[in-house]
Parts: C-alpha cells; sequence; structure tokens
C-alpha cells in the first residue's frame, strides 16, 4: 500500500485534473447560425409617438401554449425578421429580408420543461435582488455593461456603440412610445468633486449619475409590432439601438442561448434598474423552471424598470480557452398568462436563438461573415 501521503498527494493531483479538465465545464456549444440578410428597404411616414411606455407585458400565451402553437413556414419568417428601423430625426423604414441556411427541422424541436411556477408575485417570497454599490463595482465589467434606457427600461452593452433591451421600451406593438422620438441612453458615472452641492439631490449611491448619450437609430423586428405580445408576438420583443458615438466600455458579447439543461447550474443572470430602488443597479440570478423554443420562464425576483436587461451565462470557450460571459436573453418582464384554466404569472425572458442571434449580430456588423459563430 501507498504510503498515507503519497496517497493524498495523488487524490488531490486526480481531484485537480478533474476540475480543469474541459469535460468538468460548462462548455458553449456551437450553434449553426443561417444569415438573415435586407433585401428591400422602403421609408414610411412618420411615426406619430403617441403611446404610453408600458413597463410590464401581458400575454395569455402561457409555455403549454406557446409550444403547441404551429413552427412558423419559412415566408412567414421572413416576415417577422423583418424590421423597422427608426432614426433619430424621425423618419422611419422598413427592411424585408431573406433567410439563407435554415434548418426548419431544428427549427420545429421545442425544449422540455423544468417544472412549474408556483409563485403569485414579481418578488417570490424572499427578495434575493441585490443592490450593486460602489463606483468600483459599478463601473467595471460585468456591472457596467448595464445602462439605463431613457424610456424607463434597462438596456446592455453589446457592441462598442450598439446597446441591446426590449422592444416595448420603444413600441408598444401598434406605435412607438412617446420618449422614442429623443431616446437616450444612460451611463452611470462618478459626479466631478468641484460639481455644486446644491444641485438636484440624487439618490445615487456614492455620488453617482447618468450621462446620456443620444440614440442614432433603433431596429424592431416585425414580429414584435406585429403580435403586440397577444399571441406569440412576445417571442420577438427586443430591440437594438445605435448610439451617436461610442462608448468607451467594455461590452458583452451576445450568443445564441444554449438549453437550460446546458447552463450552468440551470441558472440565469442579469441587472437592472428595478423601479423599486430607483437610481440603483439591481443584480440578480436564479433556476431556469420552464423553456420553449423562444422563451425561458423563471422565478427571478424583479420589478418594472428591469425590462430589457440582458439575460447573461458564464461559460468555457473552448476555442479561446477561457471563461466567457455572453447574452443569452433579454429579460422581457413580468407576465400574467392562462395556465390550466387559472391565471398564474412568470417572469419572462426572450431566448437569442440562432435566427435571432443572425439577425441582431447583422445590425451590429453589417455583414453575415462574422455572424457564423454563435
Amino acid at each position: 500500500m501507498a504510503p498515507l501521503p503519497t496517497l493524498l498527494l495523488l487524490l488531490c493531483a486526480v481531484r485537480s485534473a478533474l476540475l480543469y479538465h474541459p469535460i468538468w465545464k460548462p462548455i458553449w456549444p456551437v450553434s449553426k447560425v443561417p444569415v438573415v440578410l435586407p433585401q428591400l428597404t422602403e421609408h414610411l411616414d412618420a411615426p406619430e409617438f403617441n403611446a404610453e411606455a408600458k413597463l410590464e407585458v401581458t400575454s395569455l400565451c402561457g409555455p403549454e401554449c406557446h409550444k403547441r402553437a404551429s413552427v412558423p413556414s419559412y415566408e412567414e419568417l421572413k416576415e417577422l425578421l423583418s424590421y423597422e428601423t427608426l432614426y433619430f430625426n424621425g423618419s422611419l423604414t422598413q427592411t424585408n429580408v431573406s433567410i439563407y441556411g435554415l434548418n426548419m427541422a431544428e427549427l420545429a424541436r421545442t425544449q422540455g420543461t423544468k417544472g412549474r411556477s408556483r409563485a403569485k408575485r414579481q418578488i417570490y417570497g424572499h427578495d434575493s435582488r441585490f443592490s450593486i454599490f460602489g463606483k468600483d463595482f459599478l463601473l467595471n465589467y460585468p456591472f457596467s455593461t448595464s445602462v439605463k434606457v431613457s424610456t424607463g427600461c434597462t438596456g446592455t452593452l453589446v457592441a462598442d456603440r450598439h446597446v441591446l433591451t426590449a422592444a416595448h421600451c420603444i413600441h408598444d406593438g401598434k406605435s412607438y412610445v412617446k420618449g422614442a422620438k429623443k431616446l437616450k441612453v444612460g451611463f452611470l458615472k462618478p459626479r466631478q468633486k468641484d460639481e455644486s452641492s446644491n444641485q438636484t439631490r440624487s439618490h445615487l449611491p456614492e455620488k453617482m449619475k447618468f450621462q446620456w448619450i443620444r440614440v442614432k437609430r433603433t431596429h424592431v423586428p416585425k414580429g414584435w409590432i406585429k403580435g403586440n405580445a397577444n399571441d406569440i408576438g412576445m417571442d420577438y420583443d427586443y430591440a437594438l439601438l445605435e448610439l451617436k458615438k461610442p462608448h468607451k466600455r467594455r461590452y458583452m458579447k451576445i450568443g445564441v442561448s444554449p438549453t437550460a439543461k446546458q447552463l450552468p447550474a440551470g441558472r440565469i443572470h442579469f441587472s437592472g434598474y428595478d423601479n423599486d430602488r430607483w437610481g440603483n443597479l439591481v443584480y440578480r440570478f436564479c433556476d431556469v423552471r420552464e423553456e420553449t423554443y423562444n422563451l425561458l420562464y423563471q422565478q427571478c425576483d424583479a420589478q418594472p424598470g428591469a425590462s430589457g436587461s440582458g439575460v447573461y451565462v458564464r461559460m468555457w470557450k473552448r476555442e479561446h480557452r477561457r471563461w466567457e460571459r455572453r447574452i443569452i436573453g433579454i429579460f422581457s418582464g413580468h407576465q400574467w398568462v392562462e395556465r390550466d384554466g387559472m391565471p398564474q404569472d412568470f417572469n419572462v425572458a426572450v431566448r437569442i436563438t440562432p435566427l435571432k442571434y443572425a439577425q441582431i449580430c447583422y445590425w451590429i456588423k453589417g455583414n453575415y461573415v462574422d455572424c457564423r459563430d454563435g
């Protein structure tokens, strides 16, 4: 028998090898991403900007409803992924798209469930949210990627001048909201030491304030405008904002959403500016309870204002041999649905599917060559 110290050393070496071997790490799956290309762009009448911004989405279609829904045809998908672009001067265009390399059989495959929600409120029992304080945290990655959208929502930096948020923060499904006409994005930054103490009182911790940058243009998919979340429209509750100038901060890349079983501990994370904690960035994490092809159902504590937050996970990127956080969804909000004849509520996030990844990536990059790795 080997001496005890030698045996302990061997056991420690084996344990270390197992912990750091790639097979024991949650690895980002390789996804086959189709190509979504613009075909025809036409000018539309200028919008009226007469809708009230609603920070809570309502839908009667729950998980089972979405799973029973028929898979869109190729032509329907082209219509759903066509999009409107709103410019800072108030002009509006519509762009039709074509889709290449799409596997319809894969699209038809829906995801399994992970149990049922039993909660009845946006705060599920004990409030598990964490307010982030101190500039050393707020101004550093990953919390620094969370920004404030002037209509009252949250967004996430996904490129050097692009912000991902929820479509309902910009458009109610029928019309653009009033604040979309002069849309801005707010970045937390320290107050200057020489600023007068008699300025407007701020509730932000450690003398932080928002610095605002105007939005140059906004993309919203027709799937949201067509659906307005009253049927399957909430599958397309996402929008991309392009800023007038670079923000010069580290951003978080987008990625195709893995299945719930592939997520580390089946858990997601996101940070947002919840209305009940004004001025505070609020972080939370929780387990995914159910999923459909387009949506994640979970019990992350949240309040209006967090809508549009980027839902992210941290997994191992095998090609680069490093850990990498990626945005895999957009927090849509608190939704009441009809389930088994009874009203129930969920907190829901829109998944970034291969098609959505291809579209959002093209909006950011302006080409499809850089959008094949999901």
